[in-house]
């Protein structure tokens, strides 16, 4: 088994019942063989997608750069099976019906609700540019072919049977394992081995002959959950002991709610700004994907919302309270009011909850102690802190997992390590590899 590059045609097929293998020039010389193409998210984060035998494809995403970068390929498969609701997993999926193919688009209820709010922001943030790569058309069409699927349930999807398993990850994320008749593919989506206030970690561990593995913190161990908890609850509070405010720049989709969960847990006061309004109102209809649905609902109780209005983000940050707000990576969002009102003062205070990729606002604020917003550089007196709530899982908790699939072949993908992951990998007796964008895998 190898991966092919480009249009190479040297494939190594192993023989029934043998460890022995011989090597084929022409593609008609086996049958029955895997067809893996990696179309993104592949030594990358960002624009996942991955084509099944010519016909499935799995996930098809954007990556948030400028400009967004889609898929290096537009395909027309038979159906289309998604892993979760994040913006690299499903923020292109409506480009795919801007042709007269409409196929099938297969995702749990929350993740087909979730790519909806998603498509719709980028057409308000990107529509009518070259950035957006559909239209308000196509978001419509992906209603009429909307399928939707708890975990444990098989569907047949182009001809494959599919299952979806809890990933851990946000609500409605999925492993996917993806049967052929004769391979059994097991791709990960995005994953935590661990649990959180919002989800409970995977358990899951389906047979499989071949894993494409997420590998974002394959060099990273995280901290003990309860323990960041316990700091990031203690200086909050410390802080609006003080007299201060806290701004709590968090992703819309997970983030926000675990946040909101915290919050209520130690006693925090706190303002919930952004989607993650709406993205919260979502998550309560969907009580069977969350770890514990009474929970939010008090956390929902505890938290004000914001609309917004009548000078409101102004008032809120003369407040002594947490604000939760989008976006993540101060991108854009709220957190774009929020943070010139409240940067002079070092009593208040800037508490970052995720992953800053190099470039952003919120990057640069970390490191530099300013950032850029609203075209300007704004020096920030404010304390700045960085806390890991990762929703993904960490080097040992990768390890952990693949330990069950000692047997299979390991693909690694989604992260900026991948190479070198797989390498440790080979040297602790997996076969592994890191295919590359544009590469193909058969096997």
């Amino acid at each position: 088994m190898t991966a092919l590059h480009g249009d190479a045609f040297q494939v190594v097929v192993p023989l029934p019942n043998s460890g022995r293998s011989t090597l084929s020039n022409s593609l008609n010389d086996y049958v029955s063989l895997m067809d893996l193409r990696f179309l993104g998210g592949a030594r990358e984060v960002g624009r996942s997608a991955i084509l099944v035998n010519d016909t499935l494809l799995l996930d098809f995403g954007l990556l948030a750069d400028n400009p967004l970068q889609r898929p290096v390929e537009t395909p027309d498969p038979d159906a289309v099976v998604v892993s979760h609701g994040h913006l690299d997993h499903v923020g292109a999926i409506p480009a795919l019906l801007s042709g007269k193919n409409r196929p099938p688009i297969h995702w749990t209820p929350p993740t087909s609700e979730l790519a909806l709010t998603l498509a719709r922001d980028t057409l308000k943030l990107h529509g009518g540019t070259l950035q957006c790569p559909f239209t308000e058309t196509d978001v419509k069409r992906v209603t009429e072919v909307s399928r939707t699927h708890g975990y444990g349930e098989p569907f047949e999807a182009a001809g494959h049977r599919v299952t979806f398993f809890n990933a851990g990850h946000i609500p409605g994320s999925a492993h996917v394992l993806v049967d052929d008749g004769d391979t059994r593919l097991l791709y990960t989506g995005d994953f935590h081995t661990d649990d959180q206030r919002l989800v409970a970690g995977t358990t899951a561990r389906p047979d499989a002959d071949v894993v494409i593995c997420e590998s974002t913190y394959s060099d990273v161990e995280h901290e003990d959950r309860e323990t960041v908890e316990s700091r990031f609850a203690e200086s909050v509070k410390t802080t609006l002991w003080e007299g201060g405010t806290v701004i709590v720049p968090a992703f819309a989709i997970g983030r926000t709610q675990e946040m909101m969960l915290i919050c209520d847990a130690h006693d925090i006061p706190c303002y919930v700004d952004g989607m993650g309004t709406q993205v919260t109102e979502m998550f309560r209809r969907h009580p069977e994907f969350l770890r514990d649905p009474e929970a939010l609902r008090r956390a929902k109780s505890h938290a004000r919302f914001v609309t917004g209005r009548d000078g409101q983000r102004k008032r809120i940050t003369e407040q002594k309270a947490a604000i939760i707000t989008t976006s993540g990576m101060l991108s854009g969002g709220p957190a774009m009011s929020y943070i010139p009102e409240i940067r002079s003062n070092p009593v208040n205070k800037i508490t970052m909850t995720g992953y800053q990729v190099a470039g952003t606002p919120g990057r640069e604020l970390l490191e530099t102690g300013s950032a850029e917003i609203d075209g300007r550089v704004m020096p920030v007196a404010a304390q700045v802190e960085g806390y890991d709530f990762s929703a993904h899982a960490d080097r040992s908790g990768l390890l952990s997992f693949l330990d069950s699939y000692r047997d299979a072949t390991v693909l690694v993908n989604h992260g900026d390590r991948c190479e070198q992951f797989a390498e440790d990998l080979s040297a602790d007796g997996y076969d592994a590899s890191a295919p590359a964008i544009g590469d193909v895998w058969r096997g």
